[in-house]
């Protein structure tokens, strides 16, 4: 077939036959049926086919269900990173909802060729006007016209911003439904002219490296990410790939979801983007869900079955179909009973109130303000974790902030604040609050981080609505100058309770973003009220009756007949355990899934038990399961099957039981202008527990600082800075501590010291548990051993008895074997492996015995071996090598 160069970017709804798309080839097709019992809907039939679009080859998959006849078509895009069969259970339901549908791989990812251009119109747009063409021409798909076929697009993220571009560049796309994307890219990466850097670099990272974008999109980004600023070519060529950039041109109906728990797409971008649609004579329905690009409850199920409903009543036309309201918020409500989870309840409007709607002034106290942005902008402030939604953590992260937890963290001497009296009745807020303030700075210019707290009534309950910040860049001061500037804090929908302050803080740092290296002092001054959204016309539905509420009456009868029946008593929550009472760890059949996967496990299985006064190694090699082990005796993630008792007590995210555990995990953030006692001081004063619970100085006697106390921690060498953090740690005196890799960075003396430090802390009774990649420093540390490999308990035991177990044996050789004789080594009888280590072979018997030595001996010989030495090996580097089957 022949190709044809691209079209131009802008498409209007030309006449078109066969030959029109001549360009779009068939390369391979491949169909699966998904299959259907009688009584199931119809079965779903698939086709994978790549398209050469004339300048890039492009994978897809083609998804029809049942013999409908000519049915509407859908285009789902993925999200960054992903590929077409992220979209694919979406892509199955709506087939079977009576649509036929294409789901693709985006340039530069899946199975797709091509450089990454963010949605490029001369690029990934015109792919997808070609994949519009080969719509076209299906026999299934209903026309509106000679190559124009009846077609929906909806996606996430990226996905959803190529679907406003399409119908910006290509007027044959009817309806719409994006998810948590953008209108704006240099607005949302460049907010208030700040670099968003975090964002970024996950968008280069999640792209496979800055080599795999169009050249001109790597040269930009390295040069923002080397200045720390952006400039006016980085915007003007990402808002050229924006849909702000051809929004006046989009006419067809469109559904906007999008995330509150979103630090990369805030809700002022699908604001922005209701604002232009509705302007340009788009219908336009705000759906603001509880998750995001940072986690929450995205809701799925609810938002693709409106999504489907929309379908519905703008591409078959069905007008009997409920499309949900113009506006619609999910708000949390109190807490789930079962298992301690925010409830979910919507809340609606018959107009999209916009975020600066209704307004109500609250007046905020504090005198003019001085705070430094420090060296470095180091260390920074911490509103949220941008992009750990995607680790999987996030979701549980900004459920506690819904719950009135959170990790936000603004450092003494670096941020100023103002604050409400505490208010005399409810508020509830939806939208950006605004303040006037004036700033001043002792250089040319200032860069702030605006954000808006919920402070209770005993001041220590500080709560950060979705964790957001808005970040601001204040030019033309220095030398004496000031300037009056509005701080747009971030979009929020958030009820603030009576007695309870709103708190406005503006730092100098936040971590994920740039800020200015050098060293400077800010001023501010707040100039007037905080202007507050209200959106009153905004109803929360009722809540629920509580499932207790209706199904008591039949739980009581069921489980009076089970007691009758069985005799057994109804059990309540896991209790502790009395015979572990005095044991400080029992895991038992602990397992954990890899995200998405059934049958890949990050642990599986795993046992052990940890005694008092023990320094446990935990060791595997990468992937073994070590991290994710550690994080869920922590807390921070809950395993799948089995159980973690620390003291009896089972864990759970927020067990009580996890104050006896401290952690030192990579280190920790010090203010280095204070003193190492004041900033262990300042750090646990913000746990809010009792001064005297801290046992201050038998921590600091254990880790050994001396009087480095005293002394800012700027004067630290790597080593005191990690004594510090280990300190930190011990404070409270937790008789469970963990241990991640604490002597990264440190020098053989260094690593001796701390070596010492964990040995002390474990001699008067409590238990150490350490994971490290110096196999000879935990052998020298270390009392007892667990060893993974691949998620599973390979072995554990006392270090002497791993080390110098009778199963494997060291052979001394004169010179080198090669490969085919040490794979006949490993398969003589009775010999389970044969791995070379620096001067020798390390060989494990599958069953020792006192003729072992003598046997292998003989055969070694036999085999023209040149051995000059046979015995019990005695170094940790060689039992773990044997354990593990050889280098990973």
């Amino acid at each position: 077939m022949e190709s044809r160069t691209p079209r131009p970017p802008r498409l209007r709804r030309p006449r078109r036959t066969l030959a029109a798309v001549a360009g779009v080839a068939l390369l391979a097709a491949a169909g699966t049926w998904t299959a259907a019992a009688a009584d199931d809907p119809p079965p779903v039939h698939r086709t994978d086919r790549v398209l050469d679009t004339g300048d890039a080859r492009i994978d897809t998959a083609y998804f029809t269900a049942g013999d409908a006849g000519r049915r509407p078509a859908v285009l789902l895009g993925h999200g960054f990173g992903g590929d077409k069969d992220d979209v694919r259970e979406q892509a199955e339901d709506l087939a079977r909802a009576g649509y036929a549908v294409l789901t693709w791989s985006a340039r530069g990812f899946g199975d797709s060729d091509g450089r990454i251009g963010l949605n490029d119109p001369k690029g990934e747009v015109a792919d997808v006007s070609r994949l519009i063409d080969w719509l076209a021409e299906r026999p299934e798909v209903r026309l509106d016209g000679e190559g124009d076929p009846r077609v929906g697009m909806s996606g996430a993220s990226y996905g959803g911003a190529i679907s406003l571009l399409t119908a910006g560049h290509d007027d044959r796309v009817d309806a719409l439904a994006p998810r948590i994307t953008y209108g704006n890219l240099a607005d949302a990466l460049f907010p208030g002219g700040v670099f968003k850097k975090t964002w970024a670099g996950l968008f280069v990272n999640a792209g496979g490296g800055c080599h795999r974008f169009e050249p001109e999109l790597c040269r930009m980004y390295e040069r923002i990410a080397e200045r720390g600023a952006p400039d006016d070519a980085a915007r003007a060529l990402l808002e050229a790939r924006s849909p702000a950039a051809v929004a006046d041109r989009i006419t067809a109906p469109a559904l906007l979801v999008q995330g509150q728990h979103d630090s990369l797409f805030t809700l002022d971008q699908t604001d922005a983007l209701a604002r232009q649609l509705r302007a340009a004579g788009a219908p336009v329905a705000v759906d603001w869900t509880h998750g995001g690009h940072d986690g929450g409850d995205q809701e799925g199920d609810r938002v693709e079955a409106r999504i489907t409903r929309w379908f519905d009543r703008h591409l078959k036309g069905d007008e009997d179909v409920d499309t949900g309201p113009a506006f619609r918020v999910t708000r949390t409500g109190g807490l789930d009973s079962t298992n301690g989870a925010a409830q979910l309840r919507g809340a609606d409007a018959d107009a999209y109130p916009g975020l600066t709607g209704s307004t109500r002034a609250v007046a905020l106290t504090g005198r003019p303000q001085t705070f430094a942005n420090p060296a470095g902008a180091s260390p920074p402030a911490v509103s949220g974790l941008p992009g750990l939604g995607a680790a999987g953590a996030g979701a549980g992260l900004s459920q506690l902030s819904a719950l009135g937890l959170g990790i936000s963290l603004d450092f003494p001497g670096q941020f100023a604040r103002f604050d409400s009296a505490p208010l005399t009745e409810d508020l509830h807020v939806t939208g950006t609050p605004r303040v006037r303030v004036e700033v001043t700075s002792t250089a040319p210019e200032a860069v702030l981080f605006a954000k808006v707290y919920d402070v209770g009534p005993d001041g220590t309950q500080q709560v950060l609505p979705a964790q957001l910040v808005a970040p601001l860049r204040v030019d033309g001061l220095g030398e004496g100058r000031s300037k009056e500037v509005t701080l747009t804090l971030p979009a929020i929908d958030h009820e603030v309770q009576r007695g309870h302050r709103l708190r406005l803080a503006v730092s100098s740092t936040d971590l994920g973003y740039a800020s200015p290296t050098a060293p400077a002092t800010y001023g501010v001054t707040v100039r007037g009220a905080l202007d507050v959204p209200t959106a009153p016309n905004v109803d929360t539905a009722a809540a629920p009756l509580p499932s207790w509420v209706w199904t008591l009456p039949l739980a009581a009868v069921v489980v009076a007949a089970g007691l009758l029946l069985t005799g057994r008593r109804r059990t309540g929550p896991v209790a502790p355990d009395p015979d572990l009472a005095e044991v400080p760890l029992q895991i038992t059949g602990l397992s954990k899934r890899y995200a998405g996967a059934t049958d890949r496990y990050a642990v599986r299985e795993l046992s052990f038990r940890v005694e008092k006064g023990q320094v446990l190694g935990l060791l595997g090699p990468n992937g073994a399961g070590k991290t994710t082990t550690l994080r869920m005796l922590m807390g921070l993630i809950r395993p799948d099957a089995g159980e973690i008792r620390v003291f009896g007590h089972p864990i759970r995210p927020g067990a009580p039981v996890l104050s006896r555990v401290g952690a030192f995990v990579e280190g920790a953030g010090f203010l280095p202008h204070l003193t190492g006692r004041e900033n262990l001081d300042l750090y646990w004063r913000a746990t809010g527990r009792p001064a005297a619970d801290a046992h201050l100085d038998e921590a600091l006697e254990i880790a050994g600082l001396g009087d480095a106390l005293a002394r800012a921690v700027r004067t630290y060498s790597q080593g005191m800075r990690q004594r510090l953090a280990l300190a930190q740690a011990m404070l409270g005196l937790p008789d469970l501590l963990i241990l991640d890799e604490p002597t990264n960075g440190l020098d053989p003396p260094q690593i001796r010291e701390m070596r010492e430090v964990m040995i002390r802390y474990a001699a008067a009774g409590r238990t150490v548990i350490v994971s490290s990649h110096l196999l000879s420093e935990v052998e020298q540390s270390c009392t007892h051993l667990v060893v993974m490999d691949r998620g599973q308990l390979v072995q554990a035991g006392p270090v002497d008895e791993i080390v110098g177990s009778g199963d494997a044996l060291h052979v001394g050789l004169a010179g080198e074997v090669p490969d085919p004789l040490v794979e006949k080594i490993a398969a003589l009888p009775g010999v389970a492996s044969a791995v070379r280590t620096d001067d020798g072979l390390l060989v494990r018997l599958a069953e020792a015995g006192p003729d072992t030595s003598r046997t292998l001996l003989a055969d070694l010989v036999r085999l023209e071996v040149p051995v000059t030495s046979l015995g019990p090996h005695r170094r940790l580097e060689d039992a773990f090598l044997t354990l593990i089957g050889g280098p990973q």
